[in-house]
């Protein structure tokens, strides 16, 4: 079994005497939740990641790709080389039937009862068992099949007005991704197909339309993520005409994927949608109360939130509301999109966040590198192996936490 390099960090009481008299900041930047090429990124490689992130003074990064783990070896060698401690995370894409029944949405704001939901701080090697290890294959397969469904709609479109551009998921697998083919990869594709076989802007514009179906494009073709997000919004969401629905068996209930989480060492957490452009919320979000007693009613006590795409004014709101109920909240970038945004956390806008918001996300992504720290060396992190979130340790593992990222920073 491959070494994890916290293995080798002393133990908790050693480290405290050695940092004894270190002055610890109030806070760091942290981003606790981005996706990599090994998913869908906007970074075209992990080396990117890193000195953008370095650039930024970012000190703690979390790797949260869909369904795999993948991309751990290759995130921890550039943790390492750029001295940003690694936090170690998965998401997934499941189901709350009951929800889905009564047209409830929960973080996914146009699919009732479908959920997005991560595991944090997860043990390296990455380890889910057996039985668990085949529902993510049966998953990713899932996912992929999908996929190649979709690839073959675009296909049909395509070949009426160019025979000879066609799209291959080997082909798009080789070129654009690593272990996960998505249907963000499915518009770079084709962006990067009709600007290879097109010299002409004019000429793309027009062949772009032609597969819309005489649709117009309002994309600048100056601006590939523009592109990307026009075919991807036009053809392959629901009601496009290279759309495919996944197929509902092949998503995991709640319960099932918290168990791989908890399995494989994880803290489950909860991904929070917040405050759309309009200001709503959904079904499952707009009563806190509620969805506090429904979160800690599954012993769910984690929770993030991509600011990015949140007010300010919701954002700090919710954030005091359940941070004063005892949960670890952190933030994210996700970067899952085609736009190469800056890794530091900022809300809508780019509007800078306060001081006591990054302090709290601080204190969240320092549980979770405390909890790695003892998974690593044999002992009990912020869960139970049943779940239960072990609250009363909380400052203790959050000023440990701080003491373990100070001494990676610390080391050579």
């Amino acid at each position: 079994m491959e070494k994890f390099f916290l293995t080798d960090y002393p133990a908790p009481e050693e480290i405290r005497k050695k940092l004894s008299n270190n002055h610890l900041p109030q806070f760091r930047e942290a981003n606790g939740h981005i996706h990599t090429p090994y998913s869908f990124s906007s970074f075209p490689d992990m080396e990117t990641i890193f000195s953008m992130a370095k650039n930024e003074n970012i000190a703690v990064l979390g790797i949260n790709d869909f369904f795999v783990a993948d991309g751990f070896r290759e995130f921890i060698d550039g943790s390492l080389r750029n001295k940003i401690f690694p936090l170690f995370n998965i998401e997934f894409i499941g189901l709350l039937k009951e929800e889905q029944k009564k047209g409830i949405r929960i973080n996914d704001p146009n699919n009732p009862g479908r959920i997005y939901f991560s595991g944090k701080g997860l043990d390296y090697p990455f380890n889910p068992g057996f039985m668990n290890g085949i529902k993510l294959k049966s998953m990713v397969r899932e996912s992929q099949n999908q996929i190649k469904a979709m690839i073959s709609k675009l296909n049909g479109l395509i070949e009426p007005v160019n025979p000879s551009m066609t799209l291959s998921y080997d082909k798009i697998k080789a070129r654009h991704a690593r272990k996960l083919v998505r249907e963000r990869h499915l518009a770079l594709a084709l962006r990067t197909a009709v600007t290879k076989t097109y010299t002409e802007p004019g000429d793309q514009v027009k062949f772009i339309e032609k597969i819309y179906g005489g649709k117009k494009s309002m994309a600048d073709f100056a601006n590939p993520a523009q592109i990307e997000n026009e075919i991807r919004s036009n053809l392959l969401k629901s009601g496009g005409a290279a759309f495919v629905r996944e197929d509902e068996n092949s998503f995991l209930e709640l319960p099932a994927i918290i168990k791989i989480i908890l399995k494989a060492g994880g803290i489950p957490c909860y991904p929070v949608l917040l405050d759309d452009s309009s200001g709503n919320y959904t079904e499952f979000e707009k009563d806190w109360e509620k969805l506090h007693k429904s979160l800690t009613d599954k012993r769910i006590s984690c929770m993030e939130l991509i600011p990015g795409r949140n007010s300010l004014h919701a954002l700090s709101d919710f954030v005091h509301f359940f941070h004063d109920r005892n949960f670890i909240v952190t933030f994210g970038t996700e970067h899952n999109t085609p736009d190469l945004l800056p890794l530091t956390v900022t809300a809508k806008g780019q509007e800078p966040l306060s001081n006591d918001l990054k302090q709290i996300a601080w204190d969240g992504v320092c549980v979770i590198a405390a909890h790695q720290y003892l998974r690593a060396r044999g002992m009990q992190g912020y869960v139970m192996p049943d779940g239960k979130p072990n609250f009363d340790q909380k400052r203790e593992l959050t000023y440990l936490g701080k003491l373990v990222v100070e001494f990676f920073l610390s080391k050579n």
